[in-house]
């Protein structure tokens, strides 16, 4: 069974607020207005180095990584964008090489966008699985630069931030097993910007919430047992809607790093496992859920149930 065995992160300590973004993203007073009173996106991060710099400062923090380098055989790059540095440039294989990973595998994976991240912990899994060593092990990392406007905003619903995360990823562990993991693809949501957004804003809630049921199902779990949603930073509104659609009460979505740290692309739900860690929010025993959707192609909704 998939579980992780560790989380680090790297959130830049600088900060910038939304409104002083109008100008790099052409945003009126009301759309800035909107995003933060409305979505309760008031500041991103931002980092001063390279997409290397920014992997690297999670994979440093990684403790449990040191002295077992030797036993990783997957590193996957979790990514919402397909194409992130021009070629030849390739980050990820430049870290493996200086952090002795050089003889795994390493690869990226983007197939859907800012659910991606959980992909790549189930995926993960089955790598370990069929490779047929029990003491394996599998890095995921997380994390990309808003390098482009595209990148830096999904128009009327989110502004990315920069911060990076690093996971551990074992066959069989004691903590954090992975109980179910559910895919919704919504391929009829792809199309022209313009034809497929009234889509996208009417189908976001259902199809979030059956993703939700789905990992519930499958994995044997009540809405109510869980100790905490862990959900994708996209919106404060969005989770609200997810919410009350669910019957879920509010304070049982951990929603602060929305307002403090915002969207980061695929980390968020490796940023949002390390506060709730911190906070006394996961207990031994306790399940929780962790939640994104991807739009981009179409959109994936994705959801895991895990076990601390």
């Amino acid at each position: 069974m998939t579980a992780i065995e560790a989380v680090a992160t790297y959130l830049p300590p600088r900060q910038v607020r939304v409104a002083d973004l109008a100008d790099e993203l052409s945003l009126s007073p009301i759309q800035v207005a909107m995003f933060e009173r409305f979505h309760k996106l008031t500041a991103v991060r931002r980092d001063d180095g390279s997409l290397l710099d920014l992997l690297r400062a999670a994979v440093d923090r990684l403790e449990a990584l040191r002295g077992n380098e030797h036993r990783v055989r997957f590193v996957l790059h979790a990514r919402a964008f397909p194409v992130v540095v021009p070629y030849p440039v390739n980050p990820l294989h430049q870290l493996c090489a200086e952090r002795g990973l050089r003889h795994a595998e390493a690869f990226t994976v983007t197939q859907q966008s800012c659910a991606t991240g959980l992909l790549a912990v189930d995926l993960a899994g089955r790598l370990l699985a069929e490779c047929g060593e029990p003491d394996a092990l599998a890095l995921v990392l997380a994390g990309e630069k808003a390098f482009t406007r595209d990148s830096r905003m999904l128009d009327g619903t989110s502004i990315f931030s920069e911060g990076s995360a690093a996971c551990l990823i074992s066959l069989d562990g004691p903590r954090d097993r992975l109980l179910a993991y559910a895919s919704l693809e919504r391929g009829d949501f792809d199309g022209e910007p313009e034809d497929v957004a009234p889509l996208f804003q009417r189908g976001y809630t259902p199809s979030m919430a059956a993703a939700i049921e789905a990992a519930l199902d499958d994995a044997g779990v009540e809405l109510g047992e869980l100790s905490v949603i862990l959900p994708h930073n996209v919106n404060l509104g969005s989770w609200r809607r997810v919410a009350k659609a669910l019957e879920v009460p509010p304070e049982q979505v951990l929603i602060d790093n929305v307002l403090t740290t915002g969207h980061m692309f695929c980390a968020d739900m490796f940023v949002n496992y390390a506060t709730a860690r911190e906070r006394g929010r996961l207990r031994p025993g306790e399940r929780y859920l962790v939640a994104a959707a991807g739009a981009g192609l179409g959109a994936t909704f994705s959801a895991m149930v895990l076990e601390h």
